[in-house]
């Protein structure tokens, strides 16, 4: 198997120097109003992702190992405990087995997950567990996954979890805002939050299953990125409608155009519900033909799953021995 290989630092560092952070622009109310989606073409463009392209073989063992190195792997669950947090952190410092690796021949590629995903309480945990791994601790913020908090304990959300450690927020929009199209006071709350982010990079999730329209995520993904957001996110994982390449495709055209006019590149990060290696591999290929091999790196493109790795090391070894294994023999951590 042929394997370009990337270094850490040009793969696998968030937000490298090169990438120039979005700093905002001033809201222009008239061009938000402006936009309209046409739905069914979107479905048209979107449902051609998955016939137009294909890899097998030594190509897609390729592109699942870029698709781990997207990855942020997440655990949000009620459940949650410090030992599971270890065990995560672990996992993402070594992803797939290593055998598998060696039998690709890549023993020395360091490949790593894009990020850890965590609860506020438990970021102390996860910053500890990865210190000299260059893996970053990425909390959701905000009163997730619903966001029906009060404004100023928001802000105090924010803090605390970059004070503890985490240099990427996901907060959550007031989604109330976009449906009632108050497009001004969503501009100056997800400004808020990326001021009270600081040097934290900030993912702003959509919750797109919640906004009715198409038509009302192109337009809230644009007011977000007039914000200053460093990442638009699809969705939660907790609403009954997740990431979906319809919705995606709305939100890849709206980053190309926002950087057709400014320049700056934000990043994407569709979550919730991508558990197997062949969704991976259509998100990957949405980013390469609508958005070019810039955004094809962690430091602009993630996954949000928990899923997902351990159907990618089973297609990993499925390429090598022609056997599906068992699942229990790809743990998460």
């Amino acid at each position: 198997m042929t394997v370009t290989k990337k270094t850490q630092s040009e793969n696998l560092i968030p937000f490298p120097e090169s990438h120039e952070r979005n700093p905002g622009i001033p809201l222009e109310l008239e061009k938000i109003h402006a936009i309209r989606i046409n739905r069914s073409a979107v479905e048209r463009r979107a449902g051609t992702l998955g016939t137009r392209r294909t890899v097998k073989k030594q190509w897609q063992a390729a592109w699942l190992l870029k698709a781990v190195s997207c990855i942020d792997l997440t655990t949000l669950a009620g459940d949650d405990t410090p030992g599971n947090v270890i065990r995560l952190c672990a996992k993402g410092k070594r992803p797939v087995r290593k055998d598998l690796l060696e039998n690709l021949g890549l023993a020395e590629l360091d490949l790593k997950v894009g990020a850890i995903c965590v609860y506020h309480n438990l970021v102390e945990t996860a910053v500890s567990h990865l210190k000299g791994s260059s893996i970053p601790v990425a909390a959701v913020s905000t009163g997730f996954p619903a966001g029906q908090i009060s404004f100023q304990q928001k802000l105090k959300e924010i803090e605390a979890s970059v004070m503890a450690g985490a240099s990427e927020i996901d907060i959550v929009i007031s989604r109330n805002l976009v449906l009632t199209g108050k497009w001004n006071q969503l501009y100056e709350e997800v400004a808020a939050f990326r001021k009270a982010c600081g040097h934290a990079h900030m993912k702003t999730i959509l919750a797109t299953g919640e906004l009715a329209t198409l038509t009302n995520v192109a337009r809230a993904s644009q007011v977000c990125m007039m914000a200053g957001a460093d990442f638009i996110k699809t969705s939660t994982g907790k609403e009954s409608v997740n990431a979906t390449l319809p919705v995606s495709l709305v939100m890849v055209r709206a980053i190309r155009q926002y950087y057709e006019k400014t320049g700056y590149r934000v990043g994407f990060k569709p979550a919730g519900g991508i558990r197997k290696a062949k969704q991976s591999l259509e998100w990957l290929f949405l980013i390469k033909e609508e958005l070019g091999e810039a955004w094809l790196d962690p430091s602009l493109f993630r996954f949000g799953a928990s899923g997902l790795l351990g159907d990618i090391e089973r297609q990993l070894e499925h390429f090598l021995t022609g056997r599906y294994s068992a699942s229990y023999r790809h743990p998460m951590g």
